[in-house]
Order: structure tokens, then C-alpha cells, then sequence
């Protein structure tokens, strides 16, 4: 079984006026641009009058090594998106008005395929190996998954502050 140790959580919330579609995918593509494969995993979306409320988590994984891989599970809360038509550069243009959170929380999967659990003895040699042998490519590992998520959530920042300010 593999091992999983949760590194960073991360939270993003913003309010105000910002493209749901273009965030969306800038996140997913920015994602991709790092070599994660995404998964969504959860969708929900409810509609009150003229605004919705949505709801969706992505998984993404990335291969490090034959030993290590990247895992971030993203989680978005859209409260109160209602449409608005602003004007950008003399032109009008339809955005969405609303509150997001963001969570990105970057866990480390070690033994990835979980090859070191079949016996007793294997189990053994992963404790040394563990030990002794990868402390320095672990906390690279680590550091890495650490700035991913930073990476996401600033880009993420960057694209909502972006994108209000321009109306």
C-alpha cells in the first residue's frame, strides 16, 4: 500500500467581479502545462434565481519517480455567480460576479504502487530505505509539491485580481 503524507494546504477566496469559464480553464490548464494528469471528481452545481452556487473537486497526479508521485486535491466553492456585463477597453463584455474559495492541498505518495507491502522482508528493506537511504530525495519531493501548490494558488490569485481590475 502506498504512503501518504499530506505537505501543504493552501486557500485562495476572492469576491468580486471574474471570468468563471476563463478561470476554469486557466486552473486546468495550468495544471496540465506542469505535467498533472486531472481528474474531476465531484461536480455540483445549484441554481437559487439568477445566481449559482457550484461546487467541484479535481484530483491531479504527477509522477516523480518509480518511488514518488505529486498528488493535489483541488476544491472549488462558487457562492452567489451571477452574469454582469462590464465594459473593457470600450467594449462590453460578459463576466461573472460572485465569491470563490479555493483549497489545494499537495500530498506525497511514496512506493507509489505499493510493491515494498508484498512480504515481511520487503517491508523491512523499505524501512531502511526510508530511513537511510532517500531522507534528501524526500524532502525534494516535498519541496517540490510545496511549490506547486504556492505556484497554483499565486497564478490563481494573479488571474482573479487580473480579471477584476480590468472592468
Amino acid at each position: 500500500m502506498a504512503d501518504k503524507e499530506e505537505i501543504i494546504k493552501e486557500k485562495l477566496e476572492h469576491s468580486g467581479i471574474w471570468d468563471f469559464k476563463g478561470f476554469y480553464k486557466f486552473a486546468h490548464s495550468w495544471l496540465e502545462e506542469e505535467d498533472y494528469d486531472v481528474e474531476e471528481q465531484k461536480y455540483s452545481e445549484t441554481v437559487a434565481g439568477q445566481s449559482r452556487n457550484i461546487n467541484f473537486e479535481w484530483k491531479a497526479t504527477k509522477s516523480q519517480t518509480d518511488y514518488f508521485k505529486n498528488e493535489l486535491k483541488v476544491k472549488f466553492e462558487v457562492k452567489e455567480l451571477t452574469e454582469v456585463e462590464v465594459e473593457i477597453d470600450g467594449k462590453k463584455k460578459r463576466m461573472n460576479k460572485g465569491k470563490i474559495s479555493v483549497e489545494i492541498k499537495g500530498t506525497l505518495i511514496s512506493d507509489k504502487e505499493g510493491k515494498w507491502d508484498a512480504t515481511p522482508f520487503y517491508q523491512f528493506i523499505k524501512q531502511v530505505y526510508t530511513k537511510y537511504v532517500v531522507p534528501a530525495r524526500t524532502e525534494n519531493m516535498q519541496s517540490r509539491i510545496t511549490g506547486d501548490v504556492i505556484g497554483l494558488k499565486e497564478e490563481l490569485k494573479s488571474f482573479l485580481e487580473l480579471s477584476g481590475k480590468r472592468n
